[in-house]
């Protein structure tokens, strides 16, 4: 289980930049333990579009935390819905994903989804984030506030109020979805398109003005070094499936090229 301590340490490494992270979406423990020992700073569970339950998450939540190293669980819920939220966060991770986060007030809205009152709607209990009530009074008093609170910017509107959602108190991080974006800006999977390439360009700029770390996804290793010369401020690289397929595809077209190679 992550303690108070662990949080706060993945806070700061992935606040101050340059971490990297991977994409989950195979909902087995398994494939968490990889990503540790592969060296990835943090993984992104997807649920928004994936068949992944809350005991899935838990399980893969318990598996980095008996992975080798320190891996950080990011978990993206499928809306900005403070129910869907609340069960995730108790389930005791290091932060959360919130896609199409449009406005200010929609980040708000985020930020209190994540925090107790009397600063937000978060109701209270005692599961796993709070050590099954073994630290809930410090938990809920203060300790729940090393949760890592990143906003997708996904539209055009996002873009343009990404510096508004940036400076939002709680928002720690915006993170940019290249496939949604690419598809609102009338592009989809254009990823040299100059208008993604410009709505790209100010959300890192809007994050840079409020100090704010900016990230995207990677999905394939070409593209990291390009991320990077851009500016992002960290990536969520690879995705399991998508690495399994390619994979295994190149493994496939090497043998039948071997044999053609043999007759």
């Amino acid at each position: 289980m992550t303690t108070d301590a662990d949080g706060e340490r993945f806070r700061s490494r992935f606040t101050d930049g340059d971490v990297l992270g991977t994409w989950v979406s195979i909902g087995h423990p398994a494939i968490v333990e990889a990503a540790s020992r592969a060296g990835f700073d943090f993984v992104l569970i997807d649920t928004e579009h994936t068949a992944m339950s809350l005991e899935t998450v838990a399980e893969l939540a318990r598996a980095a935390a008996a992975s080798p190293g320190e891996l950080g669980v990011i978990v993206r819920p499928a809306w900005n819905d403070p129910v869907r939220i609340k069960r995730i966060l108790d389930i005791g991770v290091d932060g959360i994903m919130v896609p199409m986060i449009d406005t200010p007030d929609a980040a708000t809205e985020l930020v209190r989804a994540t925090r107790y009152p009397p600063d937000g709607d978060r109701g209270i209990a005692s599961g796993r984030a709070a050590g099954y009530g073994q630290n809930f009074v410090d938990y809920v008093a203060e300790e729940h506030r090393s949760l890592l609170t990143i906003a997708q910017i996904e539209t055009p509107t996002g873009v343009e109020h990404a510096a508004d959602i940036a400076a939002v108190d709680g928002i720690d991080a915006l993170f940019v979805g290249p496939a949604d974006l690419s598809a609102s800006l009338g592009v989809f999977a254009e990823w040299d398109a100059p208008e993604l390439t410009d709505a790209m360009a100010r959300s890192i700029e809007a994050g840079a003005n409020a100090d704010t770390p900016v990230g995207t996804l990677t999905v394939r290793e070409a593209d990291v070094a390009d991320r990077v010369e851009r500016g992002f401020d960290f990536q969520i690289a690879g995705k399991d499936m998508t690495t399994l397929i390619e994979t295994g595809e190149r493994i496939r077209e090497t043998y039948e090229e071997s044999v053609s190679k043999r007759e």
